[in-house]
């Protein structure tokens, strides 16, 4: 088969293609050829060596959610069948043209959705549902504040919480990706390089504050999360773009009742990833089917142009996924 491997840690470059033997599968997986693959921040880490890949998970070929057609199952299959249209969220080797998944991590294409768009749900759908409704247990008429809320994860998030009925607020990085976050159901987005969040949160909110934010860059955001959360509110980090260490109030924390939390998904274990699946399946997948959540693809790269794709990633220019398509 042809993959994409990452032929040295490095700039986007060292991404080529090459041809790999088929993956093995185990008893509780499936086989899938793959269409489409998402491209995501931490194929770009393990690219550059930032990243490894959990023990057991193919080193050289990144990606992490896929969608194609189940072409083989393993002994213990009883969800799947050859010839359904799946897609999965993997620990790795997704850049290829087969690729091997857990049962419990795969989802049917939803109803009217595309091998491209649905390659572009797992990650970004299994890492909100886990973090925003299971972590942070977003609840009732709780608002919700997104930084990044362009990527792929703050267009997920934004659409999800919006349809469950949750207030989103969101940061971003110019007055464009602010208007395209509130065409897609943002109550207020605020450019983060004109405007104090923490102003315009307080100024919304009356003072009150936001229930849950989610939070993919860490280093000095910390204070103002810290600040702009209301009694008992929950911060969760899913990613550190500004840096690990950062500076807390902890009389805020105390005063407040905060809870700062976080996790990551990759190394978790099949009975977790699959028990979101479920989640998802029955509280998301309806919306994604009736059109009330939609797949936003930013843009569409041959498997081949690997490389031009984590160029696109790493620039920030995105609003929304990019997908590596393999049928061609």
């Amino acid at each position: 088969m042809k993959a994409i491997v990452i032929t040295q840690p490095g700039a986007p470059s060292v991404l080529q293609i090459a041809e790999k033997p088929k993956p093995g599968y185990a008893p509780n997986e499936v086989l899938v050829k793959v269409m489409a693959a998402g491209v995501n921040r931490p194929d770009v880490k393990q690219r550059e060596g930032k990243y490894p890949p959990p023990a057991g998970v193919i080193q050289d070929i990144p990606g992490l959610e896929i969608a194609g057609t189940i072409v083989e199952t393993g002994a213990a299959i009883t969800q799947w069948k050859i010839g359904d249209k799946v897609c999965a969220l993997i620990a790795g080797g997704g850049y290829a043209e087969y690729c091997n998944a857990p049962e419990g991590q795969c989802l049917p294409v939803p109803e009217g959705l595309s091998f491209i768009e649905a390659a572009s749900l797992p990650e970004t759908f299994f890492t909100v549902w886990s973090n925003v409704f299971d972590r942070a247990n977003l609840k009732g008429n709780e608002t919700l504040l997104v930084h990044g809320g362009s990527s792929g994860i703050g267009v997920t998030a934004i659409q999800m919480a919006k349809a469950l009925g949750h207030p989103v607020y969101v940061t971003a990085g110019s007055d464009e990706k602010c208007r395209f976050c509130e065409q897609l159901g943002a109550t207020k987005a605020i450019n983060y390089k004109t405007e104090s969040f923490t102003d315009v949160i307080k100024q919304l909110t009356n003072g009150k504050g936001i229930d849950v934010i989610l939070d993919m860059i860490g280093g000095d955001y910390t204070p103002g999360n810290i600040q702009s959360l209301a009694v008992e509110g929950r911060l969760v980090m899913i990613n550190t773009m500004k840096g690990k260490d950062a500076q807390v109030d902890l009389a805020q924390v105390m005063m407040k009742r905060l809870v700062i939390t976080g996790s990551t998904l990759r190394a978790r274990d099949l009975a977790f990833k699959a028990a979101i699946a479920k989640n998802l399946q029955k509280n998301i997948w309806p919306l994604l089917a009736s059109g009330q959540i939609k797949p936003v693809i930013y843009k569409v790269f041959k498997a081949e142009e690997a490389a031009q794709a984590h160029e696109l990633m790493e620039s920030s220019e995105h609003t929304g996924k990019i997908v590596l398509s393999f049928a061609h």
